[in-house]
């Protein structure tokens, strides 16, 4: 005989919005205690979300794609949200103006040492190259990484997860890693961290204030868009270097 909270948990699992429900009780849970413990990086809300979902579908047997029919709702909230991110770029406008020197030599730099910085580290660890294609654009966004690695012979769902990790250990080590090179300026921090680590990057950026958020969510695009043109020209240098 099936035990009665066994019966309630396939209940509860076949609702839709009861991971949605879920997602959102976990990620508030850790936000309170992220707060409650004064920002501290390691209690990062996103990572111990991710690692407390992963287990629970785990554990549970439960496919991505059961997860994910609560779970899209939050998913079409991704893109009002960028879009969203222009209102902060608007209001500093005349920061980005002033920088367009400085952000000129950043992005190319920037989107070029993120790609050889990391295949050259795995190559040098004696990764394949399928895992160098895929990692090669780890730094930018998820949709964009995906096609550039499925267009360059990556694999996009091995991509996904390079992407994630980059984005949780950049919003995880971005404090104590300015707080050594005493970088204080909000503009570089903030286009830093949405160069290197893109979405969750951006959302780390904007709690060191709105400039910060700003040139953050400005990186994400620009840098998209620059690895989706440079990455095809560089990797094939890049892999040939290591051969």
């Amino acid at each position: 005989m099936t035990p009665p909270y066994a019966q309630l948990w396939v209940y509860l699992a076949s609702a839709p919005l009861f991971w949605l429900t879920l997602t959102l009780v976990v990620f508030q849970a850790f936000n309170w205690l992220f707060v409650k413990c004064r920002r501290m990086p390691l209690l990062n809300p996103v990572l111990w979300s991710i690692a407390v979902l992963a287990g629970l579908l785990t554990l549970t047997g439960t496919g991505y794609h059961s997860y994910f029919e609560g779970a899209q709702f939050i998913h079409f909230l991704l893109g009002p949200a960028t879009v969203a991110l222009a209102v902060p770029l608007y209001r500093q406008f005349d920061q980005v103006r002033r920088s367009l020197v400085a952000l000129g030599v950043a992005l190319p730099a920037g989107c070029v040492i993120a790609a050889g910085a990391a295949v050259g580290l795995a190559g040098l660890f004696g990764a394949d190259r399928a895992t160098l294609v895929s990692l090669s654009p780890k730094s930018v966004t998820t949709p964009i990484a995906m096609g550039v690695s499925e267009a360059l012979g990556g694999v996009p769902s091995l991509t996904a997860v390079f992407v994630i990790l980059t984005g949780v250990s950049g919003a995880v080590t971005a404090a104590a890693i300015y707080r050594v090179c005493r970088i204080r300026d909000p503009r570089a921090m903030g286009f830093g961290l949405g160069l290197a680590a893109h979405g969750l990057g951006t959302a780390r950026a904007f709690q060191f204030g709105e400039t910060a958020g700003a040139f953050a969510g400005m990186a994400i695009g620009l840098n998209g868009l620059a690895t989706a043109v440079l990455l095809p020209i560089l990797l094939p240098m890049m892999l040939a270097m290591l051969d």
